[in-house]
């Protein structure tokens, strides 16, 4: 379909128009050309702002010499502006190009007019593809930029992950030891129970920072997303407080996803917090999940959405709402609303990254005082519900009397974990490091029964000193502990090694410890283990 050419022409004999007219029709221009007399109707016109070409006859009542292109150029300056005059001599021709205008044609040569007027059709598209390419350009940088943070942002969060999550075990093993002791009336009771939710929150931001720069290995498993809002409505409930009133609508049906049980904890989260947020004093949050047909795509999305059968997963809330201009970036990377210290902006753009990865997209309602609605949607699942592998089975006692060799370069975790296990009655021997573990494990290698080892640390990885142990005793035992997320997996495939990953509590150490030392021995395990076998599974050591 031919673009119609909008044409203005400031002109006084009607004739010129369509003879003009016919020219520019006949040379396969299709065109609309509305001719003016007036200084004002040609004002009027241009203000409109509906014209694509401007002919002009240079003498005009009501216009001094140029004055016609002067007005052109104040009104509408990227419109062409061409003068078609039989008074303009070559002298006026070349000084009113240099003022500005596109082409001077003689009244006498208007043949020239159709072979300039595509000229000028062809720049303007030459240039609307300049800008369209320098946008684009221009986006691609902003977009680069954006990865270089996210970039550095990863390699900041995968750098501190190890340590930052043995702080978190230490604190948050502490403050539970001394809750195990303290009654529910002591006056420091409130304080340790502070510090315990400090470091739980701390622990989730870890993740948050992980999870963003795909350093957080995914664990997807079905799951019942009902059952999963229904484990975590007492958190809810005491993370938005007294003041604000939630309701959980959850559908008749079993609605199941395949999706990391964390991560779905996490989106949940973080809306929950965002809405209490939107709500300071008094409010009401609904959670609700229904089956949803999809009849339009999500707007919030990246990769096609099929048709199908999903879960909606809908959380509004009563609150101040957002305005168009805060939604257009609410879902980019450190975007807050929120004062300095009170939000890292990376709690919407999480949620966008963890169902976008999970395969669905999200809706999101809202208007200033009017409240949100965030509508997410997840492909539904028909599978069986998935065991988790972080559920120990209740053990009778995690109590024991073995011989652990615990081998962890951070004396903090160290002393930690010999103290707790201790108390349940085990015998530890200790070491800094593999070197060292190697020397003191020698006079105990006849009762050893666990190596319970940090992986990484100088000198020597946990995967080697393991390797190194079962070449003397093939059936020890390996529970391996780390905070890099990339050593998740490590010792699978094996059913005497565990792994547990850090930030942990007592209990979840006593538990792992407990469970593994419970397995009974199999034909598999009596039988040497190559070093290589432990040390395939695991990363190298790190620098």
């Amino acid at each position: 379909m031919t673009t119609l050419l909008r044409v203005l022409h400031l002109e006084t004999d009607p004739h010129d128009t369509d003879r003009i007219e016919t020219l520019l029709t006949d040379g396969g221009l299709s065109c609309a050309i509305r001719r003016v007399e007036s200084r004002r109707a040609f004002t009027s016109a241009l203000n409109n702002g509906q014209v694509d070409l401007i002919l002009a006859e240079f003498s005009m009542p009501e216009f001094d010499e140029g004055a016609a292109l002067e007005l052109a150029q104040q009104t509408a300056p990227d419109v062409p502006f061409i003068f078609v005059s039989s008074t303009l001599t070559e002298a006026l021709c070349i000084e009113q190009m240099h003022r500005g205008a596109t082409d001077c044609i003689p009244k006498e040569g208007l043949d020239r007019l159709v072979p300039s007027v595509r000229r000028i059709l062809r720049e303007q598209q030459a240039q609307v593809a300049r800008r369209w390419a320098e946008e684009a350009l221009l986006h691609s940088k902003m977009q680069l930029r954006q990865l270089q943070k996210l970039e550095a942002v990863g390699r900041l969060a995968g750098g501190l992950a190890h340590d930052f999550n043995n702080l978190l075990t230490v604190i948050m093993g502490h403050s539970q030891v001394l809750l195990s002791e303290m009654g529910p009336d002591h006056p420091l009771r409130s304080r340790v129970e502070e510090m315990q939710k400090a470091g739980d929150r701390a622990r989730i931001l870890i993740r948050q920072l992980l999870t963003f720069s795909r350093k957080q290995p995914s664990g997807a498993k079905v799951q019942s997303l009902n059952a999963t809002l229904s484990n975590i409505e007492t958190m809810l409930r005491r993370l938005i407080g007294a003041d604000i009133q939630l309701t959980l609508r959850l559908n008749v049906d079993d609605l199941r996803i395949k999706a990391d049980p964390a991560l779905v904890e996490q989106i949940v989260m973080n809306l929950v917090v965002n809405a209490r947020d939107a709500m300071p004093t008094v409010g009401k949050l609904t959670i609700e999940t229904a089956v949803a047909e999809l009849d339009h795509t999500p707007r919030y999305h990246v990769n096609p959405i099929p048709s199908g059968e999903y879960v909606r997963l809908s959380i509004s809330d009563t609150g101040c709402g957002m305005s168009s201009e805060v939604q257009e970036h609410m879902f980019k990377p450190f975007f807050t609303t929120k004062e300095e210290g009170k939000g890292t902006g990376l709690g919407l753009s999480t949620v966008f990254d963890i169902v976008t990865e999970s395969g669905g997209g999200l809706d999101v309602i809202s208007a200033r005082g009017a409240g949100t609605r965030f509508d997410v949607y997840l492909p539904r699942v028909v599978s069986e519900v998935e065991a988790s592998t972080d559920a120990h089975v209740p053990l009778q006692s995690v109590e024991g009397h073995e011989t652990i060799l615990l081998v962890e370069d951070e004396e903090d975790v160290r002393i930690l974990i010999r103290d707790e296990l201790r108390k349940l009655g085990y015998r530890i021997v200790e070491a800094r490091n593999g070197v060292e573990a190697c020397l003191v494990a020698t006079p105990h290698i006849g009762k050893l029964k666990l190596l319970l080892t940090d992986i990484v640390m100088p000198g020597m990885s946990g995967t080697e000193l393991a390797s190194h142990l079962r070449v003397i005793k093939p059936e020890l035992k390996l529970l391996f502990i780390s905070g890099y997320t990339d050593d998740v997996g490590i010792g699978a495939g094996d059913p005497a090694s565990a792994y547990l990953q850090k930030p942990f509590t007592p209990e979840a150490l006593a538990g792992s410890v407990r469970e593994l030392l419970d397995v009974k021995p199999t034909n598999r395990m009596r039988v040497s283990q190559q070093p290589e076998s432990i040390e395939q599974s695991g990363s190298a050591k790190r620098s």
